[in-house]
């Protein structure tokens, strides 16, 4: 099967493969066989292959190879109709304690879309998202899948600190922050799990292909699993 994609330069030491101008689940399938299949078949020189939403991103060291020998290695691989094995997406439940301190924007998201903050939590809760990618932050996973009836503005002022866990949408897309950061989504949630700690062997809770489903908590059973796993 011939795969066609867009080659350029995004620097001296990393060219960018684009598949699409989209984000799409059957294009970010193709990013990430594509990128397994290119890892199988790494040469010297090429030091990382970072997929994203509709392209991939290869890092390499232009002492070793330069953009034309990239691209006669892509040709030869990219387009072999043979698929390298990839990991089975895991389906990974986040507790989520909606509304209150912990998630302080969600009347402003009913009230945007005429809706009360219970059918908010319902419809953000029964929601099946996939990882497209993980980005911004150490294991910040972005999420498909929000319902078009919660896609929401950024706020217009940035929060200076968003709390870790925190769960929020912008724009049509919904998304945990891993670490506390500044950031301007829209809070109406928050997460007493981990989405990243260096300690573990894999620090990213996520991993892009993963399936992510949202299970409401109150505060008690906030505060008794985060005593239970601190």
């Amino acid at each position: 099967m011939m795969v066609e994609y867009t080659l350029f330069p995004l620097c001296e030491y990393a060219v960018t493969v684009r598949f699409a101008d989209c984000i799409d689940e059957a294009v970010n399938e193709v990013v990430h066989g594509t990128a397994a299949r290119l890892e199988a078949e790494k040469k010297e020189g090429i030091e990382e292959i970072v997929p994203a939403f509709s392209s991939l991103t290869i890092y390499y060291d232009p002492l070793v190879i330069d953009y034309i020998g990239i691209g006669a290695w892509l040709r030869k691989n990219i387009r072999r109709s043979e698929q390298a094995a990839r990991r089975l997406a895991r389906t990974v439940v986040i507790p989520v304690c909606y509304g209150g301190e912990f998630g302080p924007d969600l009347s402003d998201v009913a009230r945007f879309h005429g809706m009360t903050e219970n059918e908010v939590v319902t419809l953000h809760s029964t929601g099946r998202y996939r990882v497209y990618m993980i980005g911004f932050s150490p294991g910040f996973a972005y999420l498909g899948g929000l319902s078009p009836r919660l896609a929401t503005p950024r706020r217009p002022v940035p929060r200076t600190k968003v709390p870790a866990g925190s769960v929020g949408i912008a724009g049509g897309q919904t998304g945990v922050y891993p670490l506390a950061t500044p950031g301007g989504w829209q809070l109406i949630g928050r997460t007493p799990l981990k989405l990243f700690d260096p300690r573990r062997a894999e620090p990213s809770l996520l991993a892009a292909g993963d399936i992510v489903e949202f299970q409401p908590i109150d505060a008690k059973e906030f505060a008794r699993w985060r005593e239970e796993h601190d």
